[in-house]
């Protein structure tokens, strides 16, 4: 449903180390970084020893490079592409990690009426070839692209097995493997004894263990197309993710994308970038194209739905509505918390912003 791409605009690392009581070794930052499911994970880690803490940033780096040969669809002997090629009208086996992460993604499915869809593989394939200069799908070409999608038709059978109930189905996990990716190296970081930590996804998908030395988290510049609103959020236990579509290109007689509206079939119409904060990853990355494919008005639902959550739609001039369950999103200019739900903070937020909380 969609690529990653660094969506976040930037990450302040705020404080060096806290005050120390005698003889104490302070805490000092390490950072490592790689390239895999397509964009860069980086990890940045407050410790008293580069030695453990460079050893368990390896482990979490590891970790989602293993998860990639689980969740790609680039990767032809990845288990994803296997499950695609061999699970059509038949039971097949999968491991824990793709067995969770289909289930999740089948709530959100359930929650969106369809809006969210893991199974629009085919028609993501078809819009790609659209970006990379091919012709768009003439509409019978789309029709029976459009058959082959539909939530409804995978079948999960406890506790290890998953079915297609489709001939010409196929799972694409990127509109939420990358935050089940950043859950997992969390998991990796805490039973390595890390507690104060930063997990970046490529700039859209972020979560914040604990906090920097002497600060309350991680602040983390949301993504703002207008730059004009700089929305903001301290990280604690919890995450961010941001999805936008892609911008057409002026050459293009059709519009293109990576985002698609399952319904449609087609690249989803939407000038809106949205951020999300939420508990975790994967609820924060599956939440960010839900709420950009529903919009501010049906999106306000599943905001409510979600406790600890909050999200804000930006238009590139600058207008934005906010939805909150919980959780904080501020707003730098005017040093105000625009989406706590509380009226007299909403000095220096438009109206639309007070309207929608």
């Amino acid at each position: 449903m969609r690529w990653y791409s660094a969506a976040l605009t930037a990450l302040t690392l705020a404080g060096t180390c806290a005050a120390q009581t005698p003889g104490q070794v302070p805490a000092a930052m390490y950072h490592q970084k790689k390239y895999v499911m397509g964009t860069v994970f980086e990890v940045v880690v407050y410790d008293t020893s580069e030695g453990h803490a460079r050893a368990a940033m390896e482990k979490a780096l590891q970790e989602v490079v293993r998860l990639d040969q689980v969740m790609s669809n680039y990767k032809a002997d990845s288990e994803l592409s296997v499950l695609n090629r061999e699970g059509h009208y038949q039971a097949r086996k999968v491991s824990p990690d793709l067995y969770r992460v289909i289930e999740e993604s089948l709530e959100y499915s359930k929650r969106t009426d369809g809006k969210f869809d893991i199974s629009v593989g085919p028609l993501v394939d078809r819009w790609k070839g659209v970006m990379n200069g091919k012709p768009a799908p003439t509409a019978e070409e789309e029709a029976e692209l459009r058959k082959c999608v539909g939530y409804q038709k995978i079948e999960l059978i406890p506790p290890d097995q998953i079915e297609f109930r489709s001939s010409c189905l196929r799972i694409d996990l990127g509109a939420i493997g990358k935050g089940y990716a950043v859950d997992r190296a969390v998991e990796i970081l805490r039973a390595s004894g890390i507690e104060n930590a930063l997990i970046d996804a490529g700039g859209s998908t972020l979560f914040g263990m604990g906090a920097p030395p002497g600060e309350a988290g991680w602040l983390v510049h949301l993504r703002d197309p207008s730059k004009k609103v700089d929305p903001q959020a301290v990280l604690h236990e919890n995450s961010a993710s941001t999805s936008e579509q892609t911008a057409p290109s002026m050459l293009e007689k059709e519009p293109a994308g990576h985002i698609i509206d399952p319904g449609a079939g087609t690249p989803a119409r939407t000038r809106y970038a949205l951020s999300v904060v939420a508990r975790t990853a994967t609820q924060t990355d599956g939440l960010s194209t839900s709420l950009l494919l529903l919009g501010p008005e049906k999106g306000r639902a599943l905001v409510m739905d979600t406790p600890e959550s909050a999200a804000i739609w930006i238009l590139p001039d600058g207008s934005s509505e906010t939805a909150v369950h919980g959780a904080k999103i501020q707003m730098k200019d005017s040093g105000k918390n625009c989406a706590d739900g509380k009226a007299a903070e909403f000095e220096g937020c438009n109206a639309e912003q007070a309207k929608g909380n």
